[in-house]
């Protein structure tokens, strides 16, 4: 009887806590980079390639390359500076007939408050916004500090804006570059944000963006804009800085700044957004800082931009 009575208390906890069990997910990848020595500035962002094996760091600091290229393997490429003066987020956007590099730049100089495309060697390709010129949320191509973007593959552009600055919004943009829709204010109402700081896509049709002052993620629908619901629950200690799915989009990746932590949610199927479930954490080192991150949808490596270590670590999925 004792036997039966345990093993359905076991069952019983398999069933109602499914996570309970989990075991480590991710272990840290210590061979990469190659040459650690590379970083050599504040490491705001990473990128990862994942059709052609690449990722690419952004780095801010005095008389220090902006953006620094590493293979998956961790050998260092090349670098490349041109009207990059402080990179904050970073996308790599892959179609049939190539690909290019997308970067936010929250400079105060000549070439900031912009979103920038890059050919892979670090040729200008396309800016969005007008370079040194802080806009308000009246003008949609104005952006003051423009925290992070994320392109689909057919074009469209999500862009989080700002890092801080006096606009507070999600625009998405068609891919000519005209806005399809624009929501946020400043404010902690549904719909509004306080540095809403990284903005990713699901394969549901959901738009998640971290909004780091409010210590939440809301969801907003990608063709109309609707919000969809919000998670708070599990940011208590410290907001949420970046938003990512893992390859399979079984789980959203976010990393935490203040309490170096990246939080692994359960990310949930179509319907209800419903609460947040944390399923697993990577507890980092003091003053680590992970800032954002980036996933390779090939191999389902996670790859941390640190701004307190001023690195960037890779971990690789168990």
């Amino acid at each position: 009887l004792l036997y039966i009575i345990l093993y359905f208390q076991v069952l019983k906890a398999e069933y109602f806590s499914p996570w309970k069990g989990e075991q480590q997910m991710f272990k840290l990848d210590i061979g990469w980079p190659k040459t650690p020595e590379d970083f050599t500035g504040q490491t705001f962002c990473v990128a990862v390639d994942s059709l052609h094996g690449l990722v690419y760091v952004g780095q801010q600091g005095d008389n220090v390359p902006k953006v620094l290229v590493f293979s998956k393997e961790g050998y260092f490429l090349h670098s490349w500076n041109d009207t990059v003066e402080m990179p904050h987020g970073i996308f790599v956007w892959n179609t049939e007939t190539g690909s290019s590099v997308w970067i936010t730049d929250v400079g105060t100089g000549k070439y900031g408050h912009t979103v920038k495309q890059y050919s892979p060697l670090g040729k200008l390709l396309q800016v969005l916004g007008t370079p040194g010129n802080a806009g308000s949320s009246l003008i949609p191509l104005q952006f003051d500090q423009p925290a992070e973007i994320f392109v689909e593959e057919t074009g469209e552009v999500y862009v989080v804006d700002g890092d801080g600055g006096m606009n507070n919004r999600l625009l998405k943009l068609s891919d000519d570059y005209k806005e399809i829709w624009l929501t946020g204010t400043n404010g902690s109402g549904i719909g509004q944000f306080k540095i809403p700081h990284s903005v990713t896509v699901d394969a549901f049709g959901r738009v998640w963006v971290a909004d780091r002052g409010n210590k939440r993620i809301q969801v907003f629908d990608k063709v109309t804009g609707e919000w969809l619901g919000s998670w708070s629950g599990c940011f208590s200690e410290d907001g949420p800085y970046s938003v990512r799915f893992t390859a399979d989009y079984k789980y959203l990746i976010v990393a935490q700044l203040n309490i170096n932590r990246l939080a692994i949610l359960a990310a949930p199927p179509v319907g209800s957004i419903g609460d947040c479930v944390m399923v697993h954490s990577v507890q980092l080192a003091d003053e680590t800082k992970p800032h954002l991150v980036d996933v390779d949808m090939k191999s389902g490596a996670v790859y941390v931009a640190e701004i307190g270590a001023q690195q960037v670590q890779k971990y690789v999925p168990l």
